[in-house]
């Protein structure tokens, strides 16, 4: 589990949000394992597993899109779930919570190693508050008391099976101090009106 602070720190900052989703962590941790083992693709600061990507990546036999002026949201391309997504039902089912309400683009569990270190940096098209943009909500799956997620220098508390919306324009870093791995489960949607009254509610 991530690093616990104040959960007051919540209402008192707009970069993080407690969303009111609770997921069931034994199911999701389950399909991660069965996924782990041939289907982890390892990065320089993390692992991951591909849930929900560009169409021309999941359907080989579809033409590349042409370039786009902008690709901030997600909207110069199709998205398709993986083979690993539907290999994993409760994790579709997530998944379907918020395809139902707005466009889902990419989906992706994430490893962090024991040891790992994720270096401060920002994402500047990842917050509700741009223009044009996507939002990426997180959930923890798996960690330990040695996982730090500083969001403007400050831990987030993040527990397993919570969904968290965080500013992630804003600088962020991670840290896995502990002996085991860290695994979330991300899910970046176009944000719309049923979106934003979710997050305003709940900070």
């Amino acid at each position: 589990m991530e690093n616990a602070i104040e959960p007051s720190i919540s209402k008192t900052h707009n970069d993080r949000v407690l969303l009111p989703f609770q997921f069931d962590v034994s199911k999701m941790l389950k399909e991660f394992e069965d996924l782990k083992q041939q289907h982890l693709i390892k990065y320089e600061y993390y692992d991951t597993i591909p849930l929900r990507a560009p169409a021309h990546i999941v359907d080989k036999s579809l033409p590349f899109p042409p370039p786009a002026d902008d690709y901030a949201d997600g909207s110069w391309t199709d998205w398709l779930d993986t083979t690993e997504l539907k290999e994993s039902p409760y994790l579709t089912s997530i998944v379907n919570t918020f395809k139902e309400h707005t466009k889902v683009t990419l989906v992706r569990l994430l490893r962090l190693a024991p040891g790992a270190v994720v270096k401060e940096h920002n994402d500047p098209t990842l917050a509700l508050e741009i223009e044009k943009s996507v939002v990426r909500l997180t959930i923890p799956i798996f960690g330990n008391d040695d996982v730090t997620f500083y969001l403007n220098n400050t831990p987030v508390a993040m527990q397993p099976g919570e969904c968290w919306y965080l500013k992630l324009n804003d600088p962020h870093k991670i840290t896995n101090y502990g002996k085991t791995e860290r695994v979330n489960l991300t899910i970046d949607m176009i944000p719309n009106n049923w979106l934003r009254n979710i997050i305003k509610k709940a900070n």
